[in-house]
C-alpha cells in the first residue's frame, strides 16, 4: 500500500495518509464512540467478548519507543482513524522502476 492508498478487505476499506507531522490509518468500519477512544490504548481493552485486548496497545508501544505520539479520532467515511503525530516523514519520492 501507498501513502494515500486504499486496500480494501471484505467490505472493509483501509486508507493510509499524510497529515502536518505524520500519518494516520483509518478505516470505513462503525468506528469508535468517542468516550472509549483514549482507552483503546489500554492493555486488556477490547470491544469484542473473544479479544486479547492487546493490538492498540502494543501499536501505541511501538509508536512510543520512536518517539511518536498516537491517538484515535473519527475517520473520513465515519470508521476509526489513528493518528501518528511527531514523525519525520521524508520528503521524497518513490524513485523505483
Amino acid at each position: 500500500m501507498v501513502p494515500g492508498g486504499d486496500t480494501t478487505t471484505a467490505g472493509l476499506t483501509v486508507t493510509l495518509g499524510r497529515h502536518a507531522d505524520g500519518f494516520y490509518v483509518e478505516d470505513d468500519g462503525s468506528g469508535v464512540p468517542p468516550e472509549e477512544r483514549d482507552e483503546v490504548f489500554d492493555y486488556e481493552f477490547s470491544t469484542d467478548e473473544d479479544g486479547t485486548g492487546l493490538g492498540l496497545a502494543i501499536v501505541e508501544a511501538i509508536a512510543r519507543a520512536h518517539g511518536w505520539s498516537v491517538g484515535m479520532t473519527e475517520g473520513s467515511d465515519g470508521g476509526a482513524r489513528v493518528v501518528f503525530s511527531g514523525v519525520d516523514v521524508a520528503d521524497a519520492t518513490n524513485t523505483a522502476d
